[in-house]
């Protein structure tokens, strides 16, 4: 069946909570639930009729919503929002006046605040089979929200074709002026979850990278990698890299081909003990690679052990902080606009 939908348990709110499995004709599959916009699980077929499952996460839903995962939360595999990556000092002027968010990573804000849309219950608006397995939410984050000024309205759709491409695509519409940039929080572990990243090869196509402070804000200053640590236009293990540095968190400008859906292929990585390779592609101008040093230690799928650098982030979206940057683009939402972005994850064996 190319898809199916199991309930999962009632929340607090009075919503319920569900998962869709998504399946095409090569047997690939990806569950999504509607609490958070959470890709559980996107499995391959492998050898000897076992799978791999490329992302980190838990067997129950119950499990991203449980305590103890709240409380050293590392953002698996979730929708961020209303705005990805950090916002300097927690405040951005709409129209000459301050307008203050919640400060939720020491003055700045992270992920859109206390409560951002990974935390909450989509509402789930269609699901089908044809022309492959979708499934579509919607979620109303109201005026004020974390700060942000508007009414906005989200949805997102979900999916699986059978060249086993996992698309995400983000609409937004707004009543107020406010600041939009959405992403999806994927963690990738190539190899079923098991060991870290370090010998997986990266390459992103881009030639500028985008400068932080020492609190991990963009400055709006673009640097070229071009003889830096940074420089991953070709493939290049991660782990030689991070004998330079101690990790990856950091937003790159792609280099932008674009193909007549807008689209452009933003990163690969590959692994050589599984023989997969993962190709992003989006309609954004930014992808931020992060290698996953904080995730904490804990048990995910299988019973395996998480840890530093069980998976790799590939986050496409706006350049972050760009609300308070006017040269770079915008992330302004105004009445009768629609805010649109596509992402493609391919997998190839």
């Amino acid at each position: 069946m190319p898809l199916h939908k199991t309930f999962c348990f009632p929340a607090a709110s009075g919503k319920d909570v569900y998962l869709f499995t998504l399946r095409n004709v090569a047997g690939t599959e990806a569950r999504i639930t509607n609490y958070g916009g959470i890709i559980t699980s996107f499995s391959v077929p492998a050898s000897q009729d076992t799978r791999n499952d490329i992302v980190l996460g838990f067997d129950k839903v119950e499990d991203y919503h449980s305590p103890a995962y709240l409380a050293q939360y590392p953002y698996f595999g979730c929708v961020v929002g209303r705005t990805a990556n950090r916002i300097r000092n927690a405040s951005f002027e709409i129209d000459g006046k301050p307008n203050p968010v919640t400060a939720n990573f020491g003055k700045h804000q992270l992920h859109g605040g206390n409560e951002g849309f990974d935390k909450k219950i989509w509402d789930i608006t269609g699901f089908g089979e044809f022309p492959s397995p979708w499934v579509e939410m919607k979620y109303h984050s109201p005026d004020g929200e974390e700060g942000y000024p508007g009414n906005l309205d989200v949805w997102i759709r979900f999916e699986l074709t059978d060249d086993n491409e996992l698309s995400y695509s983000f609409t937004a519409r707004t009543d107020k002026t406010t600041a939009v940039n959405l992403t999806h929080h994927g963690y990738f572990n190539l190899n079923n979850g098991q060991g870290d990243i370090k010998d997986y090869e990266l390459k992103i196509y881009s030639s500028q990278v985008l400068d932080q402070d020492e609190e991990l804000c963009t400055t709006g200053t673009v640097t070229p990698v071009k003889d830096t640590v940074f420089d991953f236009r070709s493939f290049t293990r991660i782990g030689e890299r991070l004998e330079t540095v101690p990790e990856f968190d950091k937003s790159y400008v792609v280099d932008k081909n674009n193909d007549p859906a807008g689209l452009a292929l933003m990163a690969e990585a590959r692994c050589a003990a599984s023989g997969l390779l993962l190709q992003v592609y989006a309609t954004d101008p930014v992808v931020h690679f992060y290698t996953g040093k904080w995730i904490p230690e804990m048990t995910g799928k299988n019973d395996t052990c998480y840890g530093a650098f069980s998976g790799f982030c590939l986050e496409t979206q706006i350049h972050p902080n760009a609300i308070n940057i006017p040269h770079f683009p915008t992330m302004l939402l105004k009445p009768g606009e629609e805010y649109k972005s596509k992402t493609v994850y391919k997998v190839i064996s």
